[in-house]
């Protein structure tokens, strides 16, 4: 039953952790950049490259980790043993959960390449939440410390 109540916890907190992430694609914006103008340009998609975007490393995941490693720990062997097992449990667990929030919150992209009307080549890795293909126009949009693509 510990185990179950062990296993059902970290589970919990993947998905707290996961529900964190916020947007990476060019249709997601912070607060801070709602009515802030922005530098609108024109161009043609060069060329389009999936990539894979990491996902956070917060403190978050290693800490809830770390609870239910310590836990589940704390369960092996009596007096030092479990004291030991508490220590021992937390740390792999902070690892692991560390690991396991940086896997639930890591996002497919796309590195879009992008030559504007001027002659200027940029390329901007965003979420994979549009499609775009080579010869396609589009709007690349900078501000605010940012900057994406869309149709």
């Amino acid at each position: 039953m510990q185990m179950l109540n062990t296993f059902v916890a970290a589970v919990a907190c993947a998905a707290i952790v996961a529900g964190c992430a916020s947007g990476l694609g060019g249709g997601d914006y912070k607060r801070g950049e709602a009515r802030q103008t922005m530098r609108v340009e024109m161009g043609v998609v060069e060329s389009v490259r999936t990539v894979r975007i990491e996902g956070t490393k917060t403190p978050v995941g290693t800490g809830a980790g770390a609870v239910v490693g310590g836990v589940a720990g704390s369960n092996v062997g009596g007096g030092k043993g479990s004291i030991i097992g508490t220590v021992v449990g937390a740390v792999a667990g902070g690892l692991a959960g560390s690991a396991i929030e940086e896997g639930v919150t890591r996002r497919e992209g796309v590195e879009i390449t992008v030559r504007l009307d001027g002659g200027r080549l940029l390329a901007i890795v965003q979420e994979a939440d549009e499609a775009f293909r080579p010869g396609e126009r589009v709007r690349v949009l900078s501000g605010g410390g940012s900057t994406r693509v869309s149709h």
